[in-house]
């Protein structure tokens, strides 16, 4: 058996799946002899982002409070710049004025878009942050109805998509949408840009123990909680919401994002369809398995978790070999749930 064959059948085992409930530590380790008793444990958690973030830090409880309050400014800094809900937003104002002229990017957001374009490319289209017309067709922002859409309105939606219809110019960093209606949406990118931006600036406050989770996006930070050797990272089966499956990742160091459909949905004709839209056939991508993403930042772990949900098995194995310290880990869903 050679190595992807034990990849894909510990997979099929149930190792990895998405929605990560819990963090803890285990076992005694090297850092058993750390002095913890001035120490604590900063427990954070808030809305944003659409989702519920949470800040598990140790350490000197100054120092933990303000490394909390640095990774919540970086939060509410990349969400200044991509809110699609804020009119003032860098993101929304880009996709209100670029069919008309070149927009010119902020450095930051020029990253984003940089980064957002290389997924476009190595999942030959499946990432596709030009979808938004799309997510918005199927109601994923506003209620549609009950009637998915027609196969015509499916067609001339997406003639608003696709990243080759873009002009981006290196040296201005603008961006220009040759078709009118065209919009991005960052919500498979921006959130572990975040949770990336957020743990630099905790490590930057002198704390390097303990987790950032952005709605399941996580990064663990390089080193483990008092008198353990790693985290362990607890995992739901997608196909019992209330179940946690008996395998634990054991971690450190890394970035973790999951991705499947029960998480947000909506219903048409007595059907659910998953948030995840497949760009190239403008429907929603079926939840045929659950996907988490370990990769050493959060950015890449977010849009590849996404792209693998699309494209499956073949695309998983690309990433892993073109991006070291990557892993991808799959898991069948029963079809019939």
């Amino acid at each position: 058996m050679n190595a992807s064959e034990s990849r894909w059948r510990r997979c099929r085992a149930g190792l990895a799946l998405a929605a990560i409930l819990l963090v803890i530590g285990i076992g005694l380790s090297r850092y058993a002899a750390v002095d913890w008793r001035n120490h604590q444990c900063l427990v954070r958690r808030f809305p944003i982002m659409g989702t519920v973030a949470a800040f598990t830090l140790y350490g000197e409880l100054e120092r933990t409070e303000k490394a909390a309050d640095a990774a919540l400014a970086e939060f509410e800094r990349v969400v200044k710049l991509c809110n699609l809900y804020d009119p003032e937003s860098e993101l929304s104002q880009l996709n209100r004025t670029a069919a008309t002229g070149a927009f010119s990017c902020s450095e930051e957001l020029w990253r984003l878009l940089s980064e957002a374009r290389r997924a476009y490319e190595l999942s030959d289209g499946a990432f596709d942050i030009s979808a938004k017309p799309l997510m918005d067709l199927w109601g994923f922002y506003r209620r549609r109805g009950d009637s998915p859409p027609t196969a015509e309105e499916i067609r001339e939606t997406c003639v608003k998509v696709g990243l080759e219809k873009v002009r981006f110019d290196e040296a201005e960093r603008s961006v220009f949408f040759t078709v009118p209606g065209m919009a991005f949406d960052l919500g498979g990118i921006a959130k572990g840009y975040a949770v990336d931006r957020a743990a630099e600036a905790v490590v930057a406050a002198g704390v390097r123990r303990g987790v950032i989770d952005l709605g399941g996006n996580l990064r663990l930070l390089p080193e483990p909680p008092p008198g353990a050797d790693c985290y362990r990272v607890g995992v739901r089966d997608p196909e019992k919401r209330d179940a946690v499956l008996p395998e634990v990742l054991e971690v450190l160091d890394i970035s973790i994002s999951t991705s499947g459909d029960y998480e947000r949905f909506v219903t048409l004709g007595n059907h659910r369809y998953g948030h995840i839209m497949n760009p190239l056939t403008g429907v929603p991508s079926p939840g045929k398995w659950a996907v988490t993403v370990l990769a050493p930042s959060a950015l890449e772990a977010d849009w590849m978790s996404t792209a693998v949900f699309i494209c499956g098995g073949s695309l998983a194995e690309e990433l892993e070999a073109k991006f070291p310290g990557v892993e991808v880990l799959i898991r069948t869903v029963n079809a019939g749930r």
